[in-house]
């Protein structure tokens, strides 16, 4: 039997404040749990809707679709949801291939951000600490399990570029073209606000870069910018592979 209290604390997760106080945060959907879990990562809880059996092995709490309704964040509950522990991250990286996030605000573009370094195999996603909360619900739902197995860490990002030893590549509209500029093995590249792009101060950091548009008319202002960030890390690891 869950209590009521207790469905309201989970409820509560969906503040920032209360995951924070609580160390934990919330995952949907049977796969996205059960890769977290084969990943490693510790469930205090699992709740599926009476009917649904894939998580059976795990013995989880069974609740009314009314109650799983009120705790999802999805307009569409899944029937499976859990309450996972925070992952406690490493030190700040200082070697190999990094993405600094500047200000990025919108919870999709960081979990897709997130999925984009799994699948390129970069290990570590520095934010400043204005970018969206990462256990953000929607953050932690386009990250498609990839949280996992890519440490994201939040920092004075200034700070940090500031000490790094690694290159540093912000991309802005007019910097150097990425198919001209040879990115090295390893270095920093740093992506911004969807709106503002990246702070002057950080640009002025390192070398810009950027996406040459090659449409006849031109009318885009911008690429969305988990949609850059692809672009750019395809050629990151082409050119630096060569």
């Amino acid at each position: 039997m869950v209590t009521k209290s207790k469905l309201k604390l989970i409820k509560s997760l969906k503040r920032k404040k209360i995951r924070e106080e609580h160390q934990l945060f919330i995952v949907e959907g049977y796969k996205s749990i059960r890769e977290l879990l084969d990943a490693g990562l510790i469930a205090e809880d699992i709740f599926i809707v009476s009917g649904n059996h894939q998580l059976d092995d795990l013995e989880p709490n069974i609740i009314s679709a009314k109650d799983m309704n009120i705790l999802s964040n999805l307009k569409t509950a899944p029937g499976y949801l859990a309450v996972f522990n925070m992952i406690q991250n490493q030190e700040l990286p200082t070697t190999g291939k990094i993405i600094a996030l500047d200000d990025v605000k919108d919870p999709g573009n960081l979990g897709t951000i997130i999925r984009l370094a799994d699948w390129f195999g970069i290990e570590h996603i520095v934010c400043s600490h204005e970018t969206v909360d990462v256990y953000n619900s929607k953050s932690v739902q386009a990250t498609m399990a990839s949280l996992a197995r890519v440490q994201i860490h939040y920092t004075n990002l200034k700070e940090y570029l500031s000490n790094a030893a690694l290159p540093i590549f912000p991309a802005v509209m007019g910097g150097t073209s990425i198919y001209t500029e040879k990115l090295p093995e390893q270095g920093i590249l740093v992506m911004g606000n969807e709106s503002h792009g990246i702070r002057e101060e950080l640009v002025a950091m390192g070398t810009p870069i950027s996406i040459p548009p090659y449409g006849k008319l031109q009318n885009t202002e911008s690429l969305n910018v988990a949609m850059a960030t692809s672009v750019i890390l395809g050629e990151w690891l082409r050119s630096s592979s060569i």
